[in-house]
């Protein structure tokens, strides 16, 4: 499979070639979205050794995890595998061969799994680290993994290795253009449409994008992938679930069924939950947010600029919406019959959810949406979904996607529908306009954003000051 996209997240790996000095890395993100396919990447026609954690299960200790990186030491450098059950020794041997290699890069895959098992870790390679490796010009150490709340806890708001991270690369979702390329050949002969159908569930996960068969429909698409016991987004979930959050996982799993329904504030999720606010309940949703799977929406007063108090949590994985949704409640039934009796079961709610994907996808790619729009990303203020809370002053008012520069508030609204958007759209975005409180000396420019077209009614309006299909998102 070839490699596509990620020419931002390579010049940044790229510039640590430049430096005079060693180089210590973090690369982050969630699962199957190509964090090692990128340092792979990287790598190509380099010096480097690559070492990988061994999926951790119950039974897995610290001595196996030492067991396997000593074997792969070996094969990497060509040595007798060490006796030893000591990471501080394996790290220093490790050390000692890096001194004879100029232009070194090393690579640690999933670290988490590799140092969650003794605590004293990555205290041995912090000292590993300040005594050899940082003193090798050109040496760069690579730490990678999905458990983005393990690293941000242990590596990048640790004290331990405070000054000493040279890059920061936390690996997201493919821009709807890089996800394009994946239809390859047939990429024009496929329309928006069918494309939106596909990525209101892969989102931009290159992984499961790799999965699609361009000569086929998004429904056998999908069908394949989803609804057969061997499809590869049919046991996904449990999966990531399992790999990431362990023994915790019930808890976050009740968290993401809640926002699968839309989003939610803080009030609304421990409602129902049934419990009361707490720190507990905070960490798990700040957990859920640094790896990726959920977002936190704050507004702003857009007077000055300055975050409310209002925030509402948002599911912004279009796969596990989907999961939840449709494969979930039909799983007995896909494990026993498989895809042929889910081709003939109508996805219930589907226009629905679709409505809910199509938003992710646009406000996942807000730098597109400005360069459709003409706006230098450094002139936005603020952007984001917006909301603003009913009092004697002013009415509720609910915004899709609402970008503030110094003088203009971009008014975006997100539509998906089968057939063509109707004029209903512009009675919507004029109630808006109407409720939402402002500061004189801004022009509002309202922006409608669109999948299967927009009825002449609208266009005649003149209602809107940009129309944008969203195959204008899948271009270069």
């Amino acid at each position: 499979m070839r490699f596509i996209g990620r020419k931002n997240e390579l010049e940044t790996l790229d510039h640590l070639l430049l430096k005079k000095s060693a180089s210590l890395a973090v690369v982050w993100g969630r699962r199957r979205i190509g964090k090692s396919r990128l340092i792979e990447q990287f790598l190509k026609g380099k010096k480097s050794w690559s070492f990988s954690g061994l999926p951790p299960t119950p039974q897995t200790t610290s001595q196996e995890e030492i067991r396997i990186f000593v074997a792969q030491m070996a094969r990497n450098i060509g040595m007798p595998e060490l006796k030893t059950s000591d990471w501080g020794e394996v790290f220093w041997h490790l050390g000692n061969q890096a001194e004879k290699e100029p232009n070194l890069i090393i690579f640690f895959d999933e670290i988490s799994w590799m140092g969650s098992k003794d605590p004293n870790f990555l205290g041995y390679l912090k000292t590993e680290w300040d005594k050899t490796f940082s003193k090798h010009p050109h040496l760069i150490l690579i730490l990678c993994g999905s458990v983005s709340s393990w690293i941000e806890e242990n590596i990048l708001n640790s004290t331990g290795f405070f000054g000493r991270i040279s890059s920061k690369l936390n690996v997201k979702e493919l821009p709807l253009a890089d996800c394009n390329e994946f239809w390859s050949e047939q990429s024009d002969r496929v329309s928006a449409y069918e494309k939106l159908k596909i990525l209101s569930v892969t989102g931009g996960v290159p992984k499961y994008l790799e999965e699609i068969i361009p000569s086929e429909s998004a429904e056998n698409n999908i069908s394949r992938l989803c609804f057969k016991p061997d499809g590869l987004l049919f046991r996904e979930y449990d999966q990531i679930f399992s790999d990431l959050f362990s023994r915790r996982a019930h808890t976050f799993d009740k968290i993401i069924r809640i926002l699968a329904e839309g989003s939610k504030n803080l009030d609304e999720i421990c409602a129902n939950l049934k419990i009361e606010k707490s720190g507990n309940i905070s960490s798990y949703l700040h957990e859920l947010i640094s790896t990726g799977f959920i977002s936190e929406d704050q507004t702003w007063n857009i007077k000055d600029n300055k975050p409310s108090t209002l925030k509402t949590f948002r599911l912004m994985d279009n796969y596990i919406r989907f999961y939840l949704k449709f494969i979930y409640p039909n799983k007995q039934k896909i494990e026993q019959f498989g895809l042929s009796a889910m081709s003939t079961t109508p996805l219930s709610g589907w226009e629905t959810i679709m409505g809910l994907q199509f938003e992710n996808l646009v406000i996942n790619n807000l730098p597109k949406l400005c360069e459709l729009l003409n706006i230098d990303t450094k002139e936005v203020e603020k952007a984001g979904p917006f909301f603003q809370k009913k009092n004697t002053k002013q009415q509720g008012c609910q915004i899709d996607l609402l970008i503030q520069t110094k003088f203009t508030l971009y008014l975006c609204e997100i539509k998906f529908h089968i057939n063509k958007t109707g004029k209903q759209v512009v009675n919507d975005v004029k109630n808006k306009i109407e409720r939402l409180s402002y500061p004189k000396g801004y022009s509002i420019r309202p922006v409608l954003i669109h999948v299967n077209g927009v009825t002449q009614g609208v266009l005649e309006t003149q209602a809107f000051d940009k129309i944008i299909d969203f195959s204008e998102f899948l271009k270069k």
